[in-house]
């Protein structure tokens, strides 16, 4: 059969040329481009939102018990007295009403920030965006737990960084562990532009960093120069304690805080910030305004009138007792189901546990007779910039009633028994198992 040819209209190259590739633009692309990986998680969402299989894998927030009839009525009131204003551009900044009321919710985890201090942005994750562009060259250094936030290991790889990581262990982050590293990454002659760190339940790993470490890891990186960047979407959702004191609140001038509204109200209105030393500030101003000119008026008055007349913090505190209950379903389904060979984090809140599962078995190949037996989970590898994680997978307890977790964890264990089965009876060679065996790289985070 002939190869497939591209219509000569469709040449970028010129009337006459042949083409054989599927993409015809696959040499004009920047170099970047070849970094930029899809989404594991995403890539499971098609398989995983069909309604006879248990997605233990995303970490979708549960807004089922938002009052939605006022939510309803208080934007109806936003569209009569200030449509004009809520449908049209706005600051790059952010509308400076909302950032006040921002710097009301940081206070609760001890962040004094004044409003000229935050910038709006779409969601936390265009906050990220924003702060790599504005530090990073290619091939410079950024600091990473072991495992971190695949959607923060997208966009390093997005600008050409380099992810090292750090150890982490039940307390979170290890502070030794941090000063050897930036230590060996500075005798190789490489730029360390700053330590990405989620210190409240944490995302995967479900940790949190100690009170103690967090004043070491701060002390670490200013002896270092090192930039600290905070992400903390999950901070006012404890179960047990009040909100932890920020790194940000005894660091303002070396912390650059990320914050959203997508975890405490809804995600789908894309709000979140960061709040950054004062040049800091214009710097990601400048970027903010070439990405999107201003973050979306709307999302934000909405946002805005949703905190000024409602109960927000009582809010907050019904998600996290909900969130409470999912947990200890799956935590309980845990400790029933699964082997004595597998371990996992308790959570004291946030979206997730993290497992390590016995020795052995690989998490990625087990994913496709999960999916078989309609249950999703998102294997270790997504976590990692260096190919580890083999042996580990994050559980997400967010959404699922807690009805679903218990079968989902059922089924899972169903799975991961019979792979065990299998290995037993023909070794790490046998069928549908990994080639070679492999070992948890962190361990110490169970």
């Amino acid at each position: 059969m002939d190869e497939p040819t591209i219509p000569e209209r469709a040449h970028p190259r010129g009337r006459g040329a042949r083409q054989t590739r599927l993409d015809i633009y696959v040499d004009r692309y920047a170099t970047r481009t070849q970094r930029m990986k899809a989404s594991e998680i995403r890539a499971l969402f098609a398989v995983a939102s069909r309604p006879e299989v248990v997605s233990l894998a995303g970490g979708m927030p549960n807004i089922s018990g938002l009052p939605l009839d006022a939510v309803a009525e208080t934007l109806g009131e936003l569209v009569v007295d200030r449509g004009t204003q809520a449908m049209q551009y706005s600051s790059g900044q952010g509308d400076p009403g909302l950032r006040e009321q921002i710097c009301t919710v940081m206070a609760l985890e001890g962040v004094a920030a004044h409003p000229d201090d935050v910038v709006v942005t779409v969601g936390s994750q265009q906050g990220l965006d924003l702060i790599t562009r504005v530090f990073c060259d290619p091939g410079d250094v950024v600091l990473c737990e072991a495992p971190s936030y695949v959607g923060a290991l997208g966009v390093f790889g997005s600008y050409e960084c380099e992810v090292v990581h750090v150890a982490m262990d039940d307390q979170g982050l290890q502070p030794e562990a941090l000063r050897h590293t930036i230590d060996i990454v500075r005798a190789a002659g490489k730029r360390v532009k700053f330590l990405y760190t989620i210190p409240n339940f944490h995302n995967p790993a479900a940790v949190t960093l100690s009170a103690q470490r967090r004043t070491q890891v701060l002390d670490i990186c200013a002896d270092a120069d090192v930039l600290v960047v905070e992400d903390n979407p999950y901070g006012l959702l404890g179960f047990d304690t009040e909100p932890m004191r920020a790194i940000r609140a005894d660091g303002p001038e070396r912390v650059v805080y990320l914050g959203s509204f997508s975890k405490t109200f809804a995600p789908g209105f894309r709000v979140g910030w960061v709040v950054a030393p004062h040049a800091v500030r214009d710097k990601l101003v400048r970027a903010q305004e070439t990405a999107t000119l201003c973050p979306p008026t709307f999302s934000q008055l909405a946002v805005s009138a949703y905190l000024a007349n409602h109960d927000w913090r009582g809010q907050i505190k019904s998600f996290a007792s909900m969130y409470r209950e999912h947990r200890d379903a799956m935590l309980a389904a845990l400790d029933e189901h699964f082997p004595t060979t597998a371990s996992w984090t308790r959570p004291a809140g946030g979206f997730y546990v993290w497992v390590t599962l016995p020795s052995g078995l690989d998490a990625g190949a087990m994913l496709s007779r999960a999916v078989t037996a309609r249950v999703a989970y998102v294997p270790g590898t997504a976590f990692y910039a260096d190919g580890n994680g083999t042996t580990a997978m994050r559980l997400s307890y967010c959404y699922p009633t807690p009805e679903r977790i218990r079968e989902g964890v059922r089924r899972l264990a169903g799975v991961m028994g019979t792979e065990l089965e299998l290995r037993e009876m023909f070794g790490a060679t046998g069928p549908g198992l990994p080639s070679r065996g492999y070992s948890s790289p962190n361990t110490d985070l169970t």
